[in-house]
């Protein structure tokens, strides 16, 4: 059995203008100690489909399908019930650290809240693990600095503060959703290696969700890549990046700059993503595909299986290039 087990998950929001399809049918599962990358544009459902699993969709969002966390249906559960398992078992670092984070609280208080309000220690225990965990994620002089505000710290130091937040626990998965975003690329790689030790040092499954491919590269097992809240195309990162097999994928990661090679321009994906409230017919990615087929744009393409890997195309697979 999976620790996560997400099936035909569905999330839908009910706005003014109607309801928005965020997420349609998306299934996947993740390992004790996996690390699974979900990739796609911005508005593709990767965020949303953490936030149904975590229990955090917006009031205005409902979730149906299967999403089970070490047997246990997460969908069926109550806030109370959710509020046990979250932080203790699921853990999640959210985009932006400085919204995240309580600017009217100092650090220490953040941080020993979560430890007493889930393991019932007392205040000074709990500051005395915040510093454990601040030095875990290589913050200088952790215990000075603890009681500090989060805006007395660069972005990279408070990103590493909510990682110390989330593993206080001790969760057995972390979603991590863009948790480079905004950091320039020295910091970035400094918490890609910090999540990577945690991995190995806690046993912890990581979910990486983001739209920098060089991210995930270096630090994934598999890769889910999603546009239009469907799946695209699944397998392991190495084959993902080797041997596209789906004409989305394939654009995503042409538009990568490569020092390897000398291409010139950039080639770009043509096209706008889908209006999420009246997606196509037939495959998403149909209107800017450039290899499109005749049945793409009325026929939705099953996600199929073979060897390891998935994908949801009408394409033969060795016509994608």
């Amino acid at each position: 059995m999976s620790l996560l087990e997400i099936e035909d998950l569905m999330v839908t929001f009910t706005t003014a203008d109607g309801d928005v399809h965020a997420v349609n049918g998306v299934s996947f599962n993740i390992d004790k100690g996996e690390t699974l990358a979900i990739v796609g544009e911005s508005g593709s459902g990767k965020s949303q489909t953490a936030f149904a699993a975590m229990g955090l969709l917006a009031k205005n969002g409902r979730a149906s399908g299967v999403a089970r966390f070490d047997g246990k249906d997460l969908l069926s559960m109550s806030q109370r019930e959710f509020n046990k398992i979250r932080s203790k078992d699921m853990a999640m670092i959210f985009q932006d650290p400085m919204t995240s984070l309580n600017p009217y609280l100092r650090v220490s208080d953040q941080m020993a809240e979560v430890l007493m309000l889930h393991n019932g220690v007392s205040k000074k225990a709990a500051i005395t693990e915040a510093v454990r965990m601040l030095d875990a994620v290589r913050i200088p002089d952790a215990r000075a600095r603890v009681t500090m505000y989060p805006h007395e710290f660069s972005g990279g130091m408070r990103q590493r503060i909510m990682i110390a937040m989330s593993l206080l626990c001790e969760p057995r998965l972390l979603i991590a959703d863009e948790p480079t975003t905004a950091l320039d690329v020295t910091v970035q790689a400094q918490i890609m290696q910090l999540l990577g030790d945690i991995r190995k040092d806690f046993g912890t499954a990581v979910i990486l969700i983001t739209h920098d491919l060089g991210v995930v590269a270096g630090f994934c097992d598999r890769t889910l890549v999603m546009y239009g809240g469907q799946v695209m195309e699944e397998g392991s990162t190495d084959d993902i990046f080797a041997r596209p097999t789906h004409p989305y994928t394939s654009g995503l990661l042409k538009a990568v700059p490569r020092l390897d090679k000398d291409e010139g321009e950039l080639v770009t994906i043509s096209g706008e993503p889908p209006d999420m409230s009246n997606l196509p017919q037939g495959c998403p990615f149909s209107p800017r595909c450039p290899v499109q087929l005749d049945r793409c744009s009325t026929q939705r393409p099953a996600l199929e299986t073979f060897g390891d890997r998935r994908r949801a195309c009408h394409l033969p697979i060795n016509e994608v290039t």
